[in-house]
């Protein structure tokens, strides 16, 4: 998704119809700084604010995702476009949020493990695990092949660390 092209056509909208950033934001039950920066293209709207800035704009949500008027004969093709750039754009979002969460979650370990007698092969463990579940989950989504081969080696790496810790 292009947030410049949106937010280009945001403001052109916007203008179209007479209103002013305030009086949009305010239409949305929003801050005018977040208008701005939809303009600017710093950043895109909330989702859940598609439907209503559509209908104060008198476009469809199509549009506004394309950062364009569509003609009726290209409604189908560009449907499809932004589905498929909606559908990256939540898996890149979901993706950062597993990578913050996975670095938390590391160091939270690391201290225990340092404040407790715990042993390291438990925390690989929970690591693992923790990383398993991250990729088997991305596969049902993605479909991505190398998702679904690296959850099972994480899985793997769970059932040799278990066997090592049982053993010793």
């Amino acid at each position: 998704m292009n947030q410049e092209k949106i937010g280009k056509f945001i403001s052109k909208q916007r203008k179209l119809k007479e209103l002013t950033q305030e009086e949009l934001a305010e239409k949305l039950g929003i801050t005018k700084n977040a208008v701005s920066k939809w303009e600017r293209g710093l950043c895109l709207m909330d989702m859940s604010l598609l439907k209503p800035l559509s209908e104060i704009l008198e476009v469809s949500v199509n549009e506004l995702l394309a950062g364009e008027n569509i003609e009726i004969k290209d409604i189908e093709k560009k449907s499809e476009e932004n589905i498929i750039n909606l559908t990256e754009l939540i898996n890149l979002k979901s993706m950062k949020y597993g990578i913050i969460g996975m670095a938390l979650f590391s160091i939270i370990l690391i201290l225990i493990s340092f404040f407790k007698d715990t042993s390291m092969s438990s925390i690989v463990d929970l690591l693992c695990a923790y990383n398993c579940i991250t990729f088997l989950s991305r596969y049902r989504i993605r479909k991505d092949k190398t998702d679904l081969i690296t959850g099972i080696l994480f899985f793997i790496a769970i059932i040799c660390n278990t066997i090592a810790f049982v053993l010793s």
